[in-house]
This record gives structure tokens, C-alpha cells and sequence, in this order.
């Protein structure tokens, strides 16, 4: 049975390669060549993490509903290079939205689709598996469509916030 600390300890080594760099669409195309789908990292984490969503230690915290969760499993830290890690879990076939929130520094987003078809949406297009990376001072509404995805995001310094007002559409 996995924990909260072995994800963080598998997280630690890949957050020392990404203390220097910066959110944004060089980045995302860098994570999904050397850290994506088929590479150790991504395949033991998203093991992990879909792990701790089964077991309830990851995004086990309800924000609308069961289908809509999230959870903070590791604040940001000197032996994190000052990131924090949160898993957030959606599920629904039909498009849905979740909270409207910024990213101060950007995000980094590991995507793990637990359906088939399921798909997340990241600043680029939708991401059915791999990584996202929305830019510093980024801004959305996280979209989900065909079934259940786990992101999860690790943000540096910790920072996002929920109180932006999102655009009137």
C-alpha cells in the first residue's frame, strides 16, 4: 500500500531538475518528451497517485461533490525546492468545469486519464495522459471531459489562488 510520503519522496529527484525552470509551453514540451507517459517517473507516480485517489489519502477532499475532489499533500518545502503537491480528481463524461483560479507562478500539471476517451484541458488543447503547464499569471477554469483524470499539479511556491474573478462569457 502506498503513502503520501512515497509520492513525495518519488517527487523529489524530478523537482530538483525543475527548481530553475519555468512554467510555460518549452517546458510542457520538455516534460512530455523526457518525463511522459512510458518514462519511470510518470509511470510510478501516476501509479502512486491513482493508488492514493483508490485508497483515500489523495484528492479525498470534496469541492463539488464526489466527482470534483482535491487535496494538498505536501506544502512547499527546502527539500521540495519550495513546491507544493496537490492531487485533484474529476470525473464526467459530459464537459465540466471546475473552480475558476490563477497561477502566480504557473503549474505543472502530471495528467493521469482513468477512463478511456478522458480527457483534461490544459492551456494547449486537451491532454488525455502526460503533462500540462500553464504559463506564470495563467488563468482558468479546469475542464474535464469523457470520464474520470487525476492531475496532479505541483506549484511553485504553493501559490494559486481562487479568489480571481473569473470573465464574464
Amino acid at each position: 500500500m502506498s503513502t503520501p510520503q512515497d509520492l513525495i519522496d518519488a517527487s523529489i529527484p524530478f523537482l530538483n531538475a525543475l527548481k530553475n525552470r519555468t512554467a510555460g509551453e518549452d517546458l510542457e514540451r520538455w516534460l512530455n518528451q523526457t518525463h511522459g507517459p512510458g518514462s519511470e517517473f510518470y509511470d510510478r507516480v501516476a501509479s502512486l497517485v491513482t493508488e492514493g485517489v483508490r485508497d483515500g489519502w489523495a484528492a479525498n477532499i470534496e469541492i463539488d461533490g464526489p466527482h470534483y475532489r482535491r487535496s494538498r499533500l505536501a506544502e512547499p518545502s527546502a527539500e521540495l525546492n519550495y513546491f507544493s503537491i496537490t492531487a485533484v480528481y474529476m470525473d464526467s463524461v459530459e464537459p465540466f468545469r471546475g473552480q475558476y483560479h490563477q497561477h502566480p507562478y504557473g503549474e505543472l500539471n502530471l495528467v493521469v486519464a482513468l477512463d478511456e476517451g478522458a480527457e483534461l484541458a490544459g492551456p494547449r488543447g486537451w491532454c488525455g495522459g502526460g503533462w500540462t503547464a500553464p504559463d506564470p499569471a495563467s488563468h482558468h477554469y479546469p475542464e474535464v471531459r469523457g470520464g474520470a483524470v487525476i492531475a496532479l499539479f505541483y506549484l511553485p511556491a504553493g501559490r494559486i489562488s481562487y479568489d480571481i474573478v473569473p470573465p464574464v462569457e
